[in-house]
Order: C-alpha cells, then sequence, then structure tokens
C-alpha cells in the first residue's frame, strides 16, 4: 500500500512511503478487536468499589429481643441489612477487571484495526514537523489544511517531541501517541490516522 507524503499545507512532497500489506492489507478479525478493546476498557476501571457488611458497620450486637413469643420476626442485632444503617447483602467488593489476553491476539487487532483503516482511507502520511515553540493555531491549521480539522485524529509518532505534544495537548480532537505505545482502542476510536513520516518508514524498515 503506498501513499503520498503530505506536507503541512496538505500538498505532496513528490515522496511516498510503501506501508506493508502483511500489515495494512490483512483481512480483519472483528472478535479480536472485540477482545482488545474489552480488556483495554476493562483496564481503566479502578475496582476500588466497596460496600460494609454487617460485620463492619456501626451497632451494637445485643440482640434486639427474643427469638420467640413476640408474634414479629426474628431480627437479631441493629446491624442487620433489613436495617437503616445495617450492613449490604452482598454487594461489592474491591477487585481487578484486568483480561489476559495473548500476546498474539493483541497484535493480530492492532494488524485488524489498521487494516480496517487503510480500508476506509483513513490513514494520512505527513512529513515529520518542527516547532521551536508549541504552537496550537498552527496545528490546527495543518489539521485543516489536511481536511481533517473536525475529525477525531491519532496522530502518531516515532519518539518525544515536547513543542509538537505542547502544541495538540489542547486539541480535544486529537491524541497524540508514540508509535510503540499505540493500542487498539485508540485506532478504533480515532476517525483519522496520521503517521509521521518517520513512523510510517518504521513500519516499512521492520517488514523488510
Amino acid at each position: 500500500m503506498k501513499l503520498d507524503v503530505l506536507n503541512s499545507q496538505g500538498k505532496s512532497t513528490g515522496r511516498s512511503v510503501e506501508l506493508p500489506e502483511e500489515i495494512f492489507g490483512a483481512e480483519p478479525n472483528d472478535h479480536v478487536i472485540y477482545l482488545a478493546v474489552k480488556q483495554y476498557l476493562a483496564a481503566q476501571r479502578q475496582g476500588t468499589h466497596k460496600v460494609k457488611t454487617r460485620a463492619e458497620v456501626k451497632g451494637a450486637s445485643r440482640k434486639l429481643h427474643k427469638q420467640k413469643g413476640t408474634g414479629g420476626s426474628r431480627k437479631g442485632n441493629i446491624r442487620n441489612p433489613l436495617y437503616k444503617g445495617g450492613g449490604t447483602i452482598f454487594g461489592p467488593k474491591p477487585h481487578s477487571y484486568d483480561i489476559k489476553l495473548n500476546r498474539k491476539v493483541k497484535d493480530l487487532a492492532k494488524i485488524s484495526a489498521l487494516s480496517y483503516k487503510a480500508k476506509e482511507q483513513a490513514i494520512v502520511v505527513l512529513e515529520d514537523l518542527k516547532m521551536d515553540t508549541p504552537k496550537t493555531k498552527e496545528f490546527v491549521g495543518i489539521l485543516r489544511n489536511l481536511n481533517i480539522g473536525e475529525k477525531k485524529v491519532m496522530y502518531v509518532q516515532p519518539e518525544h517531541n515536547l513543542e509538537l505534544e505542547m502544541s495538540m495537548r489542547n486539541v480535544p480532537t486529537v491524541q497524540g501517541v508514540m508509535l510503540s505505545d499505540i493500542n487498539t482502542y485508540d485506532i478504533v476510536n480515532a476517525d483519522v490516522l496520521v503517521l509521521t513520516e518517520s513512523a510510517a518508514k518504521i513500519f516499512s524498515d521492520n517488514e523488510a
């Protein structure tokens, strides 16, 4: 899959990058994408929810009245779950929501998500940007030149660029990520995948 490298004005630079068909032309697997997204969202949950049982709430442990002969039900003590302020029955307890996925499944999910983006023609290769100082307005202008100013953008670069990261962090529709940190959920969640020229070449070099 060959894509033209665009400049900050949205024009072709005359250069192109060949993205490997083994990744961007692969047959997508919807189920592994579902599993990877499910794992990602589950990992975002803190799992710190907690309620108190009747053994943990405040209240005397004396029996409220004798067991038989009152005509009423047997109640135990004031910490009974039937009373206001009593313990909670079968309430949530802290636990992890982590789901284990094999590495090959995760890799296949990312390949499938990238393949979908390629099929949708939602991948843009942009020449490496250089900024001396953070300029959010200038970065937004570049997105407009690429005709993706109103879309959710995942901007992928191979290494940290502080000025560029500070330029995009106040743009709510843009998520900047390192190439080594991309995950299936972020790819699926984005409308457009913007690869810097250096990041795109890493795909090609690794394949070669």
